[in-house]
């Protein structure tokens, strides 16, 4: 493919989410500005972490296991892992990474405090993986660090991607509702015919976290494929009701969470609270995160709703099941439905929120994240 027949820029997102799953890269073409901006995927690969670099997150993520210097070396190791990813994937796709417009990398979250409960810390957030390192593997410019500032302006830096939702898939038909389902799940709601002020976006609790975690302690399995474990068990409807007593749920919009709350902590929480089979706890998890997910989106929905299903979560046949039962009036797709990916869904948004930050464009949502005003999002590292 030469630079004749292009009519934008080539450019690589990069995903790391709260399921440890590995670096999501997504190269695509990209032309325009704002409302304008026009995407094309053109390649998207995911490169698993080692054992060794998710056991080394995974203790970085703990209060109890985490220290400065292993947090310091993994910055740059997961910098080097990113640079590597950018440079796979744009050699699968037959282009050298030199000519790129520049990589969009979300970088690692290790801790999010958007609303401290101790009055000693403030409002923070930290996402690692060198970006200097991506830039000199990569050769080219590096776009990170992207929820500092919307902090700065009062936001929760949280959700990140409902900007790039609103380019790709606002609609005058329907009111579309953007259900993502990673570690943690997150919903944008763009109304019908809707203008980028009118969106409203939040956490929805978790997502496949509480799903995976008990997956691995009971089958030394990463994540219930196809929905298996899920679909053999029965939810238990006292434990579920208690479980939606947490108060993350109850909270306020615009809100967000994430392992601190949801994590390894709480399912040890719960499982000496409460006794149940080892399926049965998986399909109860799964009709946790397919609740609070129905409950959190249920008033939003108008005569004309779509619910659009990404994420990890959407190949889950069982948790996406569950979630239409509990919406009857409301049509719920996956990504691949309307053409897209849900695999590639984040990746390919970092690369919109990228292509504003070089072009001095705000992509923060204040509806969304409660930020004061919109503002330019991420850091420039220059090759």
């Amino acid at each position: 493919m030469s630079y004749a027949r292009r009519t934008g820029m080539l450019a690589v997102g990069l995903m790391s989410g709260t399921s440890l799953d590995g670096v999501d890269a997504a190269l695509v073409e990209i032309a325009g500005v704002n409302e304008s901006t026009k995407v094309k995927q053109l390649k998207f690969s995911s490169y698993p972490f080692s054992l060794a670099t998710k056991e080394k997150i995974k203790a970085a993520l703990s209060v109890s296991t985490s220290n400065v210097e292993a947090i310091c070396s993994l910055n740059f190791e997961l910098g080097r892992i990113f640079g590597e990813a950018v440079v796979k994937v744009c050699q699968e796709y037959g282009v050298a990474s030199e000519e790129l417009g520049f990589v969009a990398s979300h970088g690692q979250t290790i801790y999010h405090l958007p609303r401290p409960a101790d009055k000693n810390l403030v409002p923070s957030t930290l996402q690692i993986g060198e970006s200097a390192l991506i830039s000199e593997i990569a050769k080219t410019t590096v776009v990170s660090d992207f929820r500092p500032r919307d902090m700065a302006v009062g936001g929760q830096g949280a959700p990140i991607v409902p900007y790039s939702e609103y380019i790709l898939y606002r609609s005058e038909q329907s009111t579309r509702i953007l259900q993502n389902i990673g570690g943690i799940g997150n919903a944008t709601v763009i109304p019908q015919n809707g203008q980028l002020d009118q969106l409203t976006a939040f956490d929805t609790g978790p997502g496949n976290m509480v799903i995976d975690e008990l997956c691995r302690r009971f089958y030394d399995e990463e994540f219930d494929r196809d929905g298996a474990h899920g679909a053999a068990g029965q939810v238990d409807q006292t434990v579920l009701e208690a479980l939606l007593e947490h108060p993350y749920f109850a909270k306020p919009f615009p809100k967000t969470t994430g392992r601190e709350e949801f994590g390894s902590e709480y399912v040890t929480r719960i499982l000496a609270k409460y006794q149940l089979q080892p399926d049965d706890w998986i399909a109860t998890a799964t009709a946790l995160t397919a609740s609070s997910i129905a409950q959190a989106v249920r008033q939003f929905a108008t005569e004309q709703t779509e619910l659009i299903v990404g994420g990890g979560g959407s190949y889950n046949p069982t948790l996406v099941k569950m979630i239409g039962a509990q919406l009857p009036d409301v049509k719920v797709m996956i990504q691949e439905d309307l053409g897209y990916s849900s695999d590639a869904k984040e990746a390919v948004a970092m690369t919109i929120l990228g292509n504003q930050t070089l072009q001095r464009q705000p992509s923060n949502v204040p509806s969304a994240t409660g930020a004061r005003k919109p503002v330019i999002l991420g850091k420039v590292t220059y090759y």
